[in-house]
């Protein structure tokens, strides 16, 4: 997204008004919610460090190289005085019961956010609609345009900004629509005033830290990455824990359980984006088989504009391959293993041996035999 050096004149504009245009223009445009923070984040960049220096980010090492900057708007972008939040619903209403899917263990389950197109790209298009509008009514100003692709604190950020508050599985969490939503911002030398907050209302409630598959919610809002099923099947390159394989169940891409078992998703709203709205490839229910079938070709095709494709083909196979062996027993889940025993990875090899031996020990239990 361009950027330019001028400065703007205080004396020029009524920020007041002009932040409130802001917000209607961007409501306009088809963002559900917008709002202005300022880029005081000191708070949040002691928790940043302390997070960093327990380790749990993993293996997102762009997380420790970029340090404070995450947490220092300026440092980023030179000049930023102010940001615009915004944030796009995007549960699809057509999908399969996540639930459902969730309960059979031969579908793989897909984190909802992803079975459309790629977030990224639809929020970047939409935020420069937005800054359009805004230089039609100021002329050009100085900005930068974020959607999950810099070093930025989406959360910290839109909390700030009035536009819910952080909930305990770290996640931005409203009264009136939940948290299933993406987030997006405009960095701005715009001396813009902020929106005032939100107050929390997570009260008492453990239920997104009580029904973590994997424990990750250590704490109310503290994260360790390293258990986190989103980040093991998404961020994660090499070999999945063997502790952690089977608490993962179906799921292949990413991980919605937190969310799902979040009181205020009730009030969540349906996505009126198409992109996000319309399932893409099936992947709201898709056999873990069929999936598992998939060549290079198939998922370079098949996931074109997809949020997906970006882990590959090769963690694709190894994701599915962990879920094959947590799915109940049958011929058809070794058949689909068996076909990838020799397969070039190494990576997919080692997974789908650990899939076949879980699969034959509980055939063996199942039909009252001793496993080896």
């Amino acid at each position: 997204m361009r950027e330019v050096s001028a400065k703007p004149d205080r004396r020029d504009h009524d920020w007041t008004t002009l932040a409130r245009d802001i917000v209607g223009w961007g409501q306009a445009l088809g963002f559900d919610a917008v709002g202005i923070a300022d880029t005081e984040l000191s708070r949040e960049e002691a928790h940043l460090v302390d997070w960093l220096a327990a380790g749990r980010h993993g293996e997102m090492d762009y997380m420790a190289r970029h340090g404070v900057t995450r947490a220092r708007p300026a440092s980023l972008v030179a000049g930023t005085a102010s940001v615009i939040s915004t944030r796009v619903n995007y549960w699809p209403a057509a999908a399969r019961d996540a639930d459902a899917v969730l309960a059979d263990g031969t579908l793989g389950y897909v984190s909802r956010y992803a079975t459309g197109r790629d977030y990224h790209k639809v929020l970047r298009a939409r935020l420069a609609r937005l800054i359009a509008r805004i230089e039609d009514a100021i002329g050009p100003f100085a900005h930068r345009v974020f959607s999950d692709s810099a070093p930025v604190m989406e959360v910290a950020l839109a909390a700030k900004a009035g536009l819910g508050w952080r909930g305990k599985h770290t996640l931005l969490l409203t009264r009136d629509m939940g948290s299933l939503f993406f987030l997006g911002d405009v960095y701005t030398a715009l001396p813009l005033p902020p929106t005032p907050p939100v107050t929390a209302h997570c009260g008492s409630c453990t239920a997104c830290i009580d029904v973590c598959p994997t424990k990750a919610i250590v704490a109310p809002y503290e994260l360790d990455a390293r258990r986190c099923i989103s980040y093991l099947t998404i961020e994660h390159k090499g070999a999945i824990p063997e502790a952690l394989r089977p608490l993962m169940g179906n799921r292949i891409y990413g991980c919605d359980d937190c969310q799902l078992a979040c009181p205020w998703n009730r009030y969540a709203r349906m996505a009126s984006e198409n992109d996000f709205a319309i399932v893409r490839n099936g992947l709201d229910a898709a056999p873990l088989a069929g999936l598992f079938a998939w060549t290079p070709d198939d998922f370079a095709t098949r996931l074109e504009g997809s949020a997906i494709r970006r882990i590959g083909h090769e963690r694709w196979l190894r994701n599915i391959a962990v879920a094959l062996g947590n799915a109940p027993p049958s011929a058809a889940a070794v058949a689909a293993l068996e076909s990838r025993r020799d397969d070039p990875s190494p990576l997919v090899r080692e997974h789908v041996a650990w899939a076949l031996a879980r699969q034959r020990r509980a055939a063996a239990h199942a039909a009252g035999r001793p496993s080896r």
